[in-house]
């Protein structure tokens, strides 16, 4: 039994080595549902280790390792191809083309893999983040880059679009999140001590203002969870 939150913690690791050969052979849809499944092993690898309390060194170090292939390694590569397809470049990319500018924009997403290591190093040795967060956490950061390849893929947001199709922009997009990742800007933890209002108000307003993004804009509204958590999070930080 004490060895499930590291199997589970594995699967995790897993499914973001095959995001990354999905995305390294275009299918960035698929790439994203697998980091998605990532995030979820993630979480019940957390959970089922609360539960059977089977905590260890170990595990503690392997989610870790686990974190920065799913959320750090895998979105950089989706950023990697959303960068290609903006510059209008086929495979191999990066040798493909004899500028300089060009190469440098195609390096530019490896500040998120560096930026997440960093982030979760910060994290192992930070007694202060037990009950809420400092920084973006590397899970949020894949979401953002997710978020932004199914609001793509399954709408027809001229935004998104936009925004895809511009390799400024994606290079903008890329160092802020990155960069919100080893800042110290309090963040709201998701996880739920009890059910009541009372001390989970910004969690509660989170989950209400995805849901009627998602209802109004459908999967173009995908992009916004990331800037609803941070409103959410400011929000948290007035009610205390």
């Amino acid at each position: 039994m004490k060895h499930i939150p590291n199997f589970i913690t594995s699967l995790n690791l897993a499914s973001g080595f095959i995001a990354i050969i999905y995305a390294l052979n275009g299918d960035l849809s698929t790439s994203s549902w697998l980091i998605m499944a990532a995030m979820i092993f993630d979480f019940l690898d957390g959970f089922s280790a609360r539960l059977l309390k089977a905590y260890s060194p170990v595990g503690k170090e392997l989610d870790s390792l686990a974190d920065v292939v799913s959320f750090g390694v895998a979105p950089a590569i989706l950023i990697y191809q959303l960068l290609g397809a903006s510059l209008s470049l086929s495979a191999p990319m990066i040798t493909n083309t004899d500028s300089f500018l060009i190469v440098l924009i195609l390096l530019s997403p490896v500040i998120m893999p560096v930026c997440a290591g960093l982030r979760l190093a910060i994290f192992n040795t930070d007694e202060t983040q037990a009950t809420s967060f400092k920084g973006l956490p590397t899970p949020a950061n894949a979401l953002a880059v997710i978020s932004i390849v199914i609001a793509q893929h399954y709408s027809d947001s001229g935004l998104i679009t936009s925004l895809t199709g511009s390799a400024a922009a994606i290079v903008i997009f890329t160092y802020i999140i990155s960069i919100l990742m080893v800042t110290r800007i309090p963040l709201l933890s998701l996880k739920f001590a009890n059910l009541k209002f009372r001390g989970n108000e910004g969690r509660y307003i989170l989950v209400l203002m995805v849901i009627a993004a998602l209802l109004i804009f459908g999967p173009g509204g995908a992009p916004l969870i990331i800037p609803l958590y941070l409103v959410a999070s400011l929000i948290s930080l007035l009610f205390r």
